[in-house]
């Protein structure tokens, strides 16, 4: 493992080339001080064809080939959600840096087993949830945090887009962690344990496609002191896929596709203003930029996204996951 400050540009390497790969591939290309080295995927074409357009260095055809490779300082962890656990392992043992897509795995016992190998070998380990280190994201945490319009009170939030079933497809396939929860149920469960940590109860509904994997969940959170939370993920139809953050003295809704870069309008009764952020990018570029920071800074754990919110996120998909009878 290099000396980190001794990196001046971060190599990275990505494993699993599917879509959100391209996302964050065409991200990293903005990054200065940062290099997309290596690709892997099983097929040599899609590697070579993935490296070509964005100008990577080495196409492997194997993750443990990639692995192998002393002058790859990060790795970028996109295979379908079954596959994380396997593939974070990997690329630990090597003592290369991982920046696993979300959700960070299957289960809690997965997760452990990740974190505790990180821990382990000292080397950085995160969970690549990009929507905590958006800006207006950001912006949302520290007005609710400096209570600016009174107290939180409720949380609404919900993701969902229609897709025709295919049960040839990773987002439906059971066995990867396909249906709705996993994929896109994360975003409003995450939305409410960053703002109003773990809920007391939790009540929650499902519906599932023939296959088994879920179509639709809709989930209420209650607290201790009186909070609630109101989230819905589903498959079958478009929703708003807002975050909605109703406080004592105004409201705070953050605007359609809440989950990457959007706008923010803040509700009170004298005003109503939308807030812009000026996003040029996809919005990948910022957990990048972080990652790239807690490297050169030698650390092994992010200060944002924590093993322990990790470990809190995970555990609650598997609570709701129990509440609706879902097994993977």
């Amino acid at each position: 493992m290099k000396n980190p400050s001794e990196i001046k540009i971060i190599n990275w390497g990505i494993i699993g080339l599917g879509s959100i790969a391209n996302k964050f591939a065409t991200d990293l290309l903005t990054i200065p001080d940062a290099k997309l080295y290596a690709v892997a995927s099983r097929s040599q074409d899609k590697a070579d064809a993935f490296a070509d357009k964005y100008s990577a260095t080495k196409a492997y055809d194997s993750y443990e080939a990639l692995v192998k490779d002393d002058n790859i300082d990060a790795v970028y962890i996109a295979t379908p959600h079954a596959l994380h656990k396997e593939n974070t392992l990997l690329c630990l043992e090597h003592g290369i840096a991982v920046l696993c897509e979300k959700p960070f795995a299957m289960n809690s016992q997965e997760v452990s087993d990740m974190i505790a190998m990180s821990k382990e070998k000292n080397v950085l380990l995160m969970e690549a949830l990009w929507t905590y280190f958006l800006p207006h994201y950001q912006f949302v945490l520290n007005e609710l945090k400096n209570e600016t319009y009174g107290k939180l009170l409720k949380v609404e939030a919900d993701f969902g887009f229609h897709r025709d079933f295919d049960n040839s497809a990773r987002l439906f396939n059971k066995s990867l962690g396909g249906g709705s929860l996993l994929d896109i149920g994360i975003y409003p469960i995450f939305a409410t344990l960053s703002t109003l940590g773990l809920p007391e109860n939790m009540e929650a509904d499902a519906t599932f496609f023939d296959n088994g994997a879920d179509s639709t969940c809709e989930m209420t959170f209650t607290y201790k002191t009186g909070e609630t939370a109101k989230l819905k993920s589903t498959l079958l139809e478009d929703t708003p896929t807002e975050a909605i953050f109703y406080c004592e003295n105004g409201t705070i809704k953050v605007n359609t596709m809440f989950h990457m870069p959007t706008t923010v309008t803040v509700t009170t009764n004298s005003e109503e203003k939308t807030l812009d952020f000026g996003y040029k990018t996809i919005g990948y570029n910022y957990e990048a930029i972080h990652f790239n920071d807690l490297i050169r800074n030698g650390k092994t754990e992010s200060d944002i996204m924590t093993f322990d919110f990790s470990e809190k996120l995970i555990k609650t998909l598997d609570a709701v996951r129990k509440l609706i009878k879902l097994d993977y």
